[in-house]
């Protein structure tokens, strides 16, 4: 495209920075704000993704942008348009994900006046976006998507929101090819106080349990080759968070599994036994921790993550550590080619042997009855394909068993709503993540609860002919809210049953897509080959135990080591 000066309307501005941006695909749905926007983009040969909800065109664009490494986009109407966004937009920006939203606004001269379909988006989504825009001129308008999508993926990544008035995307002005952002109030730290990583060197030597906490933040600065590299030549356990799931390889002898409230034994018990724990691109939500005060009590932590504000946010540290967590993690495995690990790896012997024995406590174990157990669903799930599926998951049990069950090994396989923990985002992230890789294998672990969210999402699915599979363990309750009640409310299953579900084989079928039943142990395995084999989209309902829970868990408020095993 010619760095020439050209007079464009708004909407002929918005398509061209997209494309200027590597921008190939957009997920959304039309309204009148942005019709004119829809006109221009189909003169373009950017992709669009027409989802069946606003909400579900959010999730989708998040679940790309995980798969693909980069900047989801996703375009909806004024309005209702922009609200069903917000649950979307508040996931993605918990997750620290990159997306840049459209939404489209009435004329600048009614906005403030009830018009029809009007709506503050912008002060609706100012908590729950990284930054957001109102843009009531369109020369302003080139400016402000470059910055949009500067924000959204450097420092600590998030979600963006450009609110378009319809007068402004139909206005003209003059526009000029920007190559570079610079905005002066905004530059985050990417290299880190070399005397701060001097420090971390002098821990490590003196540590005799030591271990590594990875979490999102390494898979988003794509640091997964470095942190492995790091623990093996240190030999430091790791233990990660939901979001951090894959950024250590799940087979490796030194990985301890998730950690926290359904976390491992091993890995909760070593966090609370170890001296030093070297956190990297984790938050410390409150999911991991348990009671703060009792958390990694005997150890000394390091934490290293580019946004400053979550340092010290939630647990007391002792090195704080400003930077990217990639260029971070280069540079502590420069520093330790220098030092000779074979006195430190004699110092922890004693650790190692303590970590080999709680890894034999059967914590995960379960008893495959004539019920199936979900459990047994995800393992064979994960034995026959090799562990190489991109999964994708709703919220709830669904979510547990499957970071508990399907061990990953690579970063970017494994796409789940983490910090807002939004029950129907599964399905459309799966679509977003089978477009970005048409060529893997996409599965989404489901509950009957969740999947019925964003159900309608099938339709997307059939109209783009995408082989997206969803393994439903169908236990016809809200699991998670029934397991707490069972624990903790007396058994008082109250609004939680979930049999007037609906025939979930029909229902695949209805949306052209095969459609499976297991009921018996017997069938699971034959039920999962065929799904998985099938050319095109496939719903596999599995009838798992109605009482089974998800084990371990951490009571809320208690210490990660008072964990319930049965």
């Amino acid at each position: 495209m010619e760095n020439t000066e050209k007079t464009l309307t708004g909407a002929q501005i918005l398509m061209t920075v997209l494309q200027e941006e590597g921008v190939d695909t957009i997920f959304g749905f039309p309204g009148g704000a942005v019709i004119d926007i829809y006109d221009e983009l189909d003169r373009t040969p950017i992709r669009h993704i027409l989802t069946r909800h606003e909400q579900a065109a959010v999730h989708a664009a998040d679940g790309y942008a995980r798969a693909s490494g980069k900047v989801g986009v996703c375009l909806v109407t004024s309005g209702p348009g922009a609200t069903n966004t917000v649950t979307g937009i508040a996931s993605a920006y918990m997750d620290s994900i990159p997306l840049v939203v459209v939404t489209g606004q009435v004329p600048t001269s009614l906005i403030g006046n009830d018009a029809f379909q009007e709506v503050d988006i912008v002060g609706i989504t100012r908590p729950c976006t990284k930054h957001n825009y109102l843009v009531k001129r369109t020369d302003d308008l080139s400016k402000v998507l470059k910055e949009a999508f500067h924000i959204a993926r450097s420092g600590r990544p998030g979600p963006v929101l450009v609110d378009i008035p319809k007068d402004v995307a139909k206005g003209k002005a003059v526009y000029s090819r920007m190559d570079a952002t610079q905005m002066k109030s905004y530059n985050p730290t990417y290299h880190p106080n070399m005397r701060q990583l001097e420090k971390v060197i002098s821990l490590i030597q003196e540590a005799k349990r030591p271990m590594i906490f990875a979490g999102g933040g390494v898979i988003l600065s794509k640091a997964s080759a470095e942190l492995t590299a790091f623990a093996r030549k240190t030999q430091m356990p790791v233990t990660t968070s939901l979001m951090g799931m894959g950024a250590f390889p799940g087979t490796d002898s030194l990985c301890l599994g998730m950690l926290g409230m359904h976390g491992t034994y091993r890995a909760n018990m070593a966090t609370s036994a170890c001296d030093l724990l070297i956190g990297v691109g984790v938050r410390f939500d409150d999911r991991v921790t348990g009671k703060t005060d009792a958390f990694a009590s005997q150890a000394k932590i390091v934490h290293i993550d580019i946004d400053p504000t979550s340092i010290r946010k939630n647990v007391l540290v002792t090195l704080p550590l400003v930077g990217d967590c990639k260029i971070t993690l280069q540079e502590l495995n420069r520093m330790i080619e220098r030092i000779d690990f074979g006195n430190i790896a004699e110092q922890r012997r004693d650790w190692l042997s303590q970590i080999a024995q709680w890894k034999e406590t059967g914590a995960l174990d379960y008893d495959q009855t004539t019920i199936i157990k979900p459990q047994y669903v995800v393992e064979t799930l994960y034995r026959l394909t090799q562990g190489k599926a991109i999964i994708t998951t709703e919220v709830g049990q669904n979510q547990m068993w499957a970071a508990q069950y399907y061990h990953f090994d690579e970063p970017d396989h494994f796409i789940t709503s983490g910090g807002l923990g939004v029950m129907g985002f599964g399905l459309p992230a799966a679509i977003g993540a089978q477009i970005a890789q048409p060529e893997h294998l996409v599965v989404d672990i489901a509950g009957d609860g969740s999947i019925q969210m964003n159900i309608q999402e099938m339709a997307t699915i059939r109209q783009y002919g995408l082989p997206v599979k969803i393994v439903i363990l169908n236990n016809r309750y809200l699991g998670m809210v029934r397991q707490w009640q069972e624990l903790f409310y007396d058994k008082r299953y109250s609004c939680t049953d979930m049999e007037s579900a609906p025939d979930f084989v029909k229902l695949a079928e209805a949306y052209g897509a095969l459609g499976l039943k297991a009921t018996t142990p017997e069938e699971v395995e034959s039920v999962l080959r065929e799904g998985l084999a099938a050319p095109g989209a496939a719903i596999m309902d599995f009838w798992v135990d109605r009482q089974e829970c998800v084990y371990p868990m951490v009571p809320a408020g208690a210490p990660i080591t008072e964990m319930l095993l049965v």
